[in-house]
């Protein structure tokens, strides 16, 4: 099945954490993508397409007053179609945007639209990746994580001679707490790629922080790891 995709959201320009943003006949859509047969896949799929469907019916239960304050805000902002060009929003777009990450960090679908204020990028990190770590460990974090968490994406295990796949980067863990001791991504990231090895030693990663009262996310930074022994 495929759903229509707010132009607002970037991190669905491509692929991301189980969907592909996709265009035919001049129509944007987003699909089903499956890396591969793992149960991880099939679950993190079945969570976008919930969580849409969720969005889209909690939309059309809205007063038209909070209607009217989502079309507000949102002449605010601007979004980024899946051909990377930026035009505005509507009111459900931004709804969508925001409540996405609002619903997958664990909270309640906003009715009436939040004080928006921005979210810092994350600082640059350490990857390290082996045969039986995979880690990521942040140079700092901000003084407040109150309602931070770090949201991390990685492409599945390439070989030597790709030399950019981040756009093949997605989401294959929970939302984690900022710290700045190592972060544990092995067990999640084997369950829905598959290990590293000789062959296909790169992994291409991806990370930003997402404000879990507004929905607001910042942006991405992005960095190599390679295997070794």
């Amino acid at each position: 099945m495929k759903y229509t995709p707010s132009i607002a959201f970037e991190e669905f320009a491509g692929s991301a954490k189980g969907v592909t943003a996709a265009k035919s006949r001049g129509r944007k859509y987003i699909r089903n993508r499956g890396y591969s047969s793992s149960s991880a896949s099939s679950t993190y799929q079945g969570d976008v397409k919930t969580i849409f469907l969720q969005l889209t019916k909690g939309y059309k239960t809205l007063t038209s007053e909070q209607i009217a304050a989502w079309n507000t805000l949102a002449q605010t902002q601007e979004g980024r179609s899946v051909l990377g060009s930026k035009s505005k929003i509507s009111g459900f777009n931004l709804y969508l945007r925001l409540n996405y990450w609002v619903v997958s960090c664990g909270g309640a679908a906003l009715v009436n639209p939040p004080a928006l204020a921005g979210v810092e990028s994350p600082s640059a990190a350490t990857l390290a990746l082996s045969s039986t770590a995979f880690t990521l460990t942040l140079a700092s974090i901000p003084a407040d994580i109150t309602n931070l968490k770090l949201i991390v994406k990685a492409s599945a295990p390439q070989s030597r001679g790709i030399s950019d796949a981040y756009s093949k980067a997605s989401v294959f863990s929970t939302p984690q707490t900022p710290v700045t001791t190592a972060i544990a991504l092995k067990a999640d990231y084997d369950l829905k790629y598959g290990a590293p090895n000789e062959a296909s030693s790169k992994v291409f990663v991806k990370w930003f922080y997402v404000n879990t009262v507004t929905g607001e996310r910042s942006g991405e930074m992005i960095a190599l790891a390679t295997l070794t022994e």
